[in-house]
């Protein structure tokens, strides 16, 4: 068996797709994508395509490992998206060729169904106590919500009063017990972070996100002594050396690596049995499309420390398409009581749309995110 086709597409609303094909009839799918930069993925995924054709798709290892290092330069967050894809497809066409689901081929599951979240309140949070009750009642056990619109190094108090409104609100319409994640979205800076950490915890947030970026993850164990709540980061990161450093610099008890991002599969399953040794827990990142979201169910299947799964229906990104659109097996992305049920397809597990996927790249999206300011002029973190 041979690659024979590396064909890459943009589809909305902000995703991007490789299909590899094999000169014995197998298809494989993989979605690389860096949210605002799908072009230079893609471009990058044909770059690397050259090292694909007539390649055997069923030797992973050693395809990822020449992706990854004979090129000079490596890492970042485009050049792991593109492996990251094509590491999907390659796992995808590896499953179907034996008939199985990839978690399968990775020692089988350890878990019969995943914990999944909904996200609530956009980009710059309103309506959160109304959005949470309406998860609650169609069955979830927990949301996640943008904390803060920006804030400057040293900020107003009335923003963090803002933030405290919001959580007290979802907290009291959907109980205690009711899980409620806080994104810090890396909008905010260390000073501001300790203290609204610390004034969260009266709330008990099931975590908190991103309280500053992972270019100052030294700060984490700063913050994390300011407040009993655990705090999950890792969603900027893309290599295990970069999750090492994480890891050994302490005060993350949740690691979020993203399967579109972090190099896929291959590369996320090696991240997940490392945080397993530090007693770290795992929630893939994934507020992406259909092949993401099943290849972080194959990685949650047969990951002990894997704990709850982001996805992004209903998320304020996904304008004009989201992710049933591009799925035939639309009734294996469904969740019930708040879990999903593991995939049950061989390879990955997304049976793709493609007619509606090359439809799609014939009007390709340019999705960018916003740029924001704030009062005094200054660009703020988004």
């Amino acid at each position: 068996m041979k690659i024979t086709e590396v064909n890459t597409y943009a589809v909305r609303p902000r995703w991007g797709f490789v299909e590899i094909v094999t000169d014995d009839g197998f298809t494989g799918w993989g979605e690389p994508v860096l949210e605002g930069h799908t072009k230079a993925v893609l471009a990058s995924v044909q770059e690397m395509a050259d090292e694909l054709y007539g390649r055997d798709p069923l030797h992973i290892e050693d395809i990822w490992t020449t992706l990854y290092r004979a090129g000079f330069y490596r890492g970042g967050g485009v050049l792991m998206s593109a492996i990251a894809g094509i590491d999907q497809a390659l796992w995808d066409i590896k499953g179907k060729y034996y008939g199985a689901p990839v978690y399968e081929l990775l020692g089988g599951a350890c878990r019969s169904r995943m914990k999944v979240y909904r996200w609530i309140g956009g980009d710059r949070p309103s309506d959160v106590k109304d959005a949470a009750l309406r998860k609650k009642e169609e069955g979830f056990r927990a949301v996640k919500m943008n904390a803060t619109e920006e804030l400057q190094m040293i900020d107003s108090y009335e923003k963090i009063d803002a933030v405290l409104e919001r959580t007290a609100a979802v907290r009291e319409a959907c109980g205690k017990y009711f899980g409620i994640a806080i994104d810090f979205h890396g909008r905010v800076h260390r000073p501001m972070a300790k203290i609204l950490a610390k004034k969260l915890e009266e709330f008990d947030p099931m975590f908190i996100e991103e309280p500053v970026l992972c270019e100052h993850m030294e700060a984490f164990s700063e913050i994390a002594a300011c407040c009993n709540i655990p705090i999950a980061a890792g969603e900027r990161l893309y290599t295990k050396y970069d999750f090492r450093r994480l890891l050994s610099a302490g005060g993350v008890s949740i690691v979020q690596p993203d399967l579109s991002h972090a190099g896929g599969i291959t590369e996320v399953r090696k991240i997940a049995a490392m945080a397993e040794a530090y007693d770290v827990a795992l929630a893939p990142h994934c507020p992406l499309g259909p092949v993401a979201l099943a290849s972080c169910f194959q990685v949650d299947a047969c990951s002990y420390n894997a704990v709850i799964q982001e996805q992004s229906m209903g998320i304020h990104y996904n304008v004009g398409r989201s992710v049933l659109d591009y799925v035939y097996n639309k009734e294996d992305f469904c969740f019930e009581d708040g879990f999903a049920s593991l995939p049950r397809l061989p390879g990955i597990g997304a049976e793709i749309n493609r007619d509606l996927v090359v439809s799609e790249n014939e009007t390709p999206h340019t999705w960018k995110n916003p740029v924001w300011r704030h009062e005094d002029g200054s660009v703020a973190e988004w």
